[in-house]
């Protein structure tokens, strides 16, 4: 039997798996009402519900009540007006205003539906999710107040960012921070060579006035503490370079943070021929090249290694191909 690699990944995969379930349970339902003949859809039940609890409804009631965007709920009832079940009219007293009601036609339909379809739905969805310690509904509600609270989306970011970093564009007036970080980490393991002083005094003319970007982070409390620079190369190649976080700042995922924010901008730039040149006393900073998706690359040592007397590792990033 082949593995569910959804079920397989757990929580990582949650949207998805839930967006396979909702699928599947949409399909089934669709099968039931072609059974039944009858002419709306499943993705019309929002509305549809809306209206037969509360009456009319302005569209802006429709999407609070249903929280379907907007777009969605007009859409939805362009399809129900299409086939006689909607209409509009304006709201008593407003003339400005307009609700959305049932119209005689989708009155009778849901009275229909209400009498015998949705039970039989609501049994068979009970029944389907009885667990004996478990109310699904009740679990569903708290994950749906708990993402109102917080949005997933900003949950992943205070994970992977718990000490709040911050990228801060390259400003004649941070050049000294470049120059600062540079050096130390080059200092620390080597000695400065010529190309190292050339960018590091130099950072505009070598790297912005060329098409290239230098980030730098920035913690809420000690300040800049660490950059990187994208370099474009004259036959179209562009080196990732003079990545480095203060020593004094290490242990707080600084690292990461950067390389995630350079990648990124790469991406923006729509650079296609990323590497980097190293050596291999930086052991801690290789094994983040890796775990980031470089590939050791000799081809890059060819083309680029003679820049350092230290470079003897040379990598590549494979970048997507652009829209």
């Amino acid at each position: 039997m082949s593995q569910d690699i959804l079920e397989q990944v757990g929580y990582l995969g949650l949207a998805s798996r839930l967006k396979r379930l909702a699928d599947r349970l949409q399909a089934e339902a669709v099968s039931v009402f072609d059974n039944r003949a009858y002419p709306i859809q499943t993705t019309h039940f929002p509305l549809i519900a809306a209206l037969e609890a509360s009456g009319p409804l302005s569209v802006s009631a429709a999407v609070e009540a249903t929280g379907v965007s907007q777009p969605a709920i007009t859409r939805i009832h362009n399809a129900l007006q299409g086939m006689g079940l909607t209409d509009t009219r304006a709201v008593e007293g407003d003339n400005r205003q307009k609700e959305i009601f049932l119209t005689p036609a989708g009155q009778a339909l849901i009275a229909e539906m209400r009498a015998s379809f949705w039970p039989a739905v609501r049994d068979a969805a009970q029944q389907l999710c009885a667990f004996p310690d478990h109310d699904l509904l009740a679990e569903i509600s708290l994950v749906e107040s708990r993402l109102a609270e917080h949005p997933l989306s900003a949950r992943i970011e205070h994970v992977a960012n718990p000490a709040g970093l911050e990228i801060v564009e390259f400003t004649d007036d941070l050049a000294p921070h470049f120059d600062r970080i540079s050096r130390e980490w080059v200092e620390e393991m080597f000695r400065l060579e010529a190309e190292d002083i050339a960018m590091i005094e130099n950072p505009r003319a070598k790297v912005i006035d060329k098409g290239g970007t230098i980030l730098f982070v920035r913690d809420p409390e000690l300040g800049i503490i660490g950059t990187c620079a994208l370099m474009p190369m004259e036959d179209g190649g562009v080196e990732l370079t003079k990545m480095g976080v203060l020593s004094s700042a290490r242990g707080r995922r600084a690292g990461d943070f950067l390389m995630r924010q350079i990648l990124k901008r790469a991406r923006e730039m729509k650079v296609q021929d990323l590497f980097l040149l190293t050596n291999s006393k930086c052991e801690a900073a290789i094994r983040l090249y890796e775990k980031y998706g470089f590939r050791h690359d000799a081809e890059i040592m060819r083309r680029y290694g003679h820049r350092y007397e230290r470079c003897d590792v040379t990598m590549s990033y494979a970048m997507p191909t652009p829209n």
